[in-house]
């Protein structure tokens, strides 16, 4: 068999594509690593666009793509999402949609999984809108604990708004209907266009510098985004943050949502609505004030009652009918009560007497002197002591002999034992 020799080259070659080929990856694996990479670097973005190939599938949800002059991406839309969108989408129409970049695996296309979606004119506010309420909340300015309860009824009533909308017309109407007794301080703004987020501030300001209002009304009537954003502006919700008197936010309709609603310590949906909360209906105080007054007359009158029948049972009661009758009655009780403390004291006195007595013979009889005047006698030593024994006394020890009526004096001459 002839030999043939075989580059060193060619050796390494097969080695590397042998290596290769260990590590071939499926294309599932390498459809799951791309959509990881593209999930992880893109999971939120906004993009604008043209919608092109609107597909309302009868599930729900939505397939079109959105496209420019250079590039298009396919985009879905699922059900949940799409039916917060609140204006007729069509092909052609230029949005701005907010999603996370995914990868679809059965055909190995990355698409835009879309959850918010606005018109292209509406886009870039949306964005500063939404950068302008992170900022705020990460600083605390929406914080729960912040918000001031409303005065239950307001004296004045500040109203910062256009003098000549609709909006103030409304909420006069009301505060007529309600409670006429309020009185409107109105600082007239400018509610939309350049420099009208600067009046609205400085209007905020002016009624905190009074402080004779009990609560602030901050608002207008509805209308576009660009018409409500002088209320999305950053000087307008730290004017609203900065105010000692609370801030009712009543701006646009009630799907309307600005940056004023969230800094403000109420947000009514509507201008007519944040007349209704601030004050009181008046036909509800005068029914509330009929119902207190019907249950004090009430009151008083079952009192009044109760206090007659007390007054009556004691004008004929027994003791006002015959009062010296009860007099006498008590005296003789008394009497009663008297003699039979005599009788007691007296037994009680006779029943000791008694007994002392008693006790007086006992105690006689056991003294020993008593035995004398029975002609016995008491020895005893010239120092006192009682001679009971023979072995007590010594011959011609002095002794003394004691009787009945009186003592003798002796000497010891002899001692006689019976021993």
């Amino acid at each position: 068999m002839a030999w043939q020799h075989v580059p060193p080259s060619f050796c390494s070659n097969i080695m590397a594509q042998s290596h290769e080929l260990d590590t071939t990856f499926s294309v599932s694996q390498i459809t799951g690593q791309i959509q990881n990479t593209l999930e992880q670097g893109f999971s939120s973005v906004w993009v604008k666009g043209e919608i092109s190939n609107l597909t309302k599938h009868s599930s729900g949800h939505w397939y079109f793509s959105l496209k420019d002059s250079g590039a298009q991406l396919g985009s879905v839309m699922f059900r949940g999402q799409n039916q917060k969108v609140r204006f007729e989408t069509a092909h052609g129409m230029e949005v701005t949609a907010h999603g996370r970049i995914s990868v679809y695996p059965p055909q190995g296309r990355y698409q835009l999984i879309v959850d918010q979606m606005l018109p292209a004119g509406q886009g870039d506010l949306h964005l500063a809108f939404e950068a302008l309420k992170t900022k705020l909340e990460a600083e605390g300015l929406f914080r729960h604990e912040l918000k001031r309860s409303l005065p239950t009824y307001p004296e004045k009533i500040g109203i910062v708004t256009s003098p000549t909308g609709a909006a103030i017309r409304d909420m006069i109407n009301i505060f007529q209907r309600r409670f006429p007794i309020a009185q409107l301080i109105l600082l007239p703004v400018r509610v939309q266009g350049e420099g009208a987020a600067d009046e609205i501030a400085a209007a905020i300001d002016v009624l905190n510098s009074r402080q004779d209002c009990q609560v602030i009304i901050v608002g207008r009537g509805g209308g576009s985004l660009e018409d409500l954003w002088a209320f999305n502006e950053e000087v307008v919700a730290r004017a609203i943050a900065r105010s000692i008197i609370p801030i009712v936010s009543a701006v646009g309709h009630e799907t309307d949502t600005t940056i004023s609603d969230f800094v403000a310590d109420h947000r009514a949906p509507t201008p007519s609505a944040a007349a209704e909360l601030v004050v009181p209906d008046r036909v509800d105080l005068i029914s509330r004030l009929v119902r207190v007054t019907h249950s004090l007359h009430d009151g008083l009158l079952h009192r009044i009652q109760r206090y007659e029948h007390r007054l009556d049972s004691i004008l004929h009661s027994y003791a006002l009918k015959k009062p010296v009758l009860m007099i006498d009655q008590s005296m003789q009780r008394l009497d009663q009560i008297q003699d039979s403390s005599i009788r007691s004291s007296r037994d009680r006195l006779t029943y000791l007497n008694n007994k002392l007595e008693g006790l007086s013979q006992q105690i006689a009889a056991l003294n020993p002197l008593s035995i004398l005047n029975r002609g016995y006698s008491i020895l005893s030593s010239k120092e006192g002591r009682i001679i009971r024994s023979v072995d007590q006394v010594k011959l011609k020890d002095k002794i003394q002999i004691r009787l009945a009526d009186g003592e003798i004096d002796s000497t010891v001459d002899a001692i006689g034992s019976k021993k």
